[in-house]
């Protein structure tokens, strides 16, 4: 993401905010503050840095900020999920609670923090001389969060293991769609069924810009395979997967973390989270960065359940390409087990949580 100079992280423009609605209200309305002395400090007493979105913005947009509240970027409720699932709890336990605190909250946002500023979470600054942005500029806020797996898929700048780079998202290459053209407001602002994980039925399907491409006579593949196979296995190709993630915080108190190198690989494996949105018997699958003691810093044991998820997660790589080694022909993709997640690829002691993942045998012609 591009650096900003100090001062182009604080500086209003008087030239563009403050004559726009939002610059019409004036600073106290939204930041607090006493606007009526002269005093820095006093000026400054009680003025709050990233306005609450329900105190502040539902003045004015209360139907975004009321479905907000439930959206994954402002619960986090995916993490949430995720966590109490492998602890076995309806609610995080006090080791994890703390860990969440200390490791998770900083990735939640508000509404300034996409539309005025970076996220905190990436260092915040703000957009353009304090002017709201809609949509948000992508290069500033979505992959901020979102860059080392999505931005650099997405853009092309992942080394391929045989060497070269792989290359940009056919979305991204030469058309330079915006991450909001898939991911739209209903999605971003939690106005859809509520969600317990990103994958839940109300995410955005290639199917709605590809409309009937199983019922095409122009490519006959799409016809035995659509309703199979999701479009990233022959669409798809190398993708980032990472290990091993421990978190713990210095002698100071400063929360960090520990990471094993990350790999780039593509595995084909078996659907754990079939539904009627997601029906396929296969899908792609990448290792996401957890351990069964990512979380012993703070307690022991906290992850008991650790089994009942995969390690290796649905996944939807965001490097699309019309023309892949695996849809080059039949023999490319079928009996290839280079390209399954076959039982010898998998970590001896991950062997049961990826058991309904696994493909034991690389389907044949």
């Amino acid at each position: 993401m591009p650096q900003l100079e100090a001062w182009e992280q604080v500086f209003v423009s008087d030239d563009e905010f403050f004559e726009t609605t939002h610059g019409d209200l004036g600073c106290v309305a939204c930041h607090g503050g006493d606007g009526d002395s002269s005093g820095m400090e006093e000026a400054h007493t009680g003025m709050v840095r990233d306005p609450d979105s329900i105190e502040t913005c539902s003045s004015c947009h209360n139907d975004t900020t009321t479905t907000d509240a439930m959206s994954l970027h402002s619960s986090l409720q995916g993490y949430l999920t995720v966590m109490n699932t492998r602890a076995g709890t309806e609610e995080l336990s006090p080791g994890l609670e703390l860990a969440f605190e200390n490791h998770c909250e900083e990735c939640h946002t508000s509404c300034g923090q996409c539309h005025v500023s970076r996220p905190t979470s990436a260092g915040g600054g703000l957009l353009a001389g304090h002017s709201f942005k809609n949509p948000p500029p992508m290069n500033l806020t979505c992959t901020g969060c979102h860059g080392s797996r999505v931005n650099d898929e997405y853009k092309g700048k992942n080394e391929a293991p045989e060497g070269g780079m792989i290359p940009a998202d056919v979305h991204f290459n030469p058309g330079g769609m915006a991450c909001f053209e898939c991911h739209g407001d209903a999605e971003m602002h939690g106005d859809v069924p509520a969600q317990s994980h990103r994958y839940d039925d109300a995410a955005v399907e290639c199917t709605d810009c590809h409309l009937n491409v199983e019922d095409s006579d122009e490519n006959p593949q799409h016809a035995m395979h659509a309703e199979d196979l999701a479009c990233q296995v022959c669409h798809s190709v190398d993708y980032k997967n990472c290990y091993s993630c421990h978190v713990q915080t210095s002698e100071e108190g400063t929360p960090y973390f520990k990471i094993e190198p990350s790999e780039m690989a593509f595995y084909i494996g078996k659907n754990a989270v079939q539904s009627e949105q997601r029906p396929w018997d296969y899908v792609l699958l990448r290792h996401v960065p957890i351990d069964r003691d990512s979380f012993s810093f703070y307690g022991e044991d906290l992850l008991p359940e650790f089994d009942s998820l995969p390690t290796f997660a649905y996944a939807t790589p965001h490097n699309i390409q019309t023309n892949t080694p695996q849809n080059a022909s039949c023999d490319a993709c079928h009996g290839n087990e280079e390209l399954f997640l076959t039982p010898d690829k998998v970590p001896a002691d991950e062997l049961v949580a990826n058991e309904d993942v696994i493909v034991d045998v690389a389907p044949g012609p």
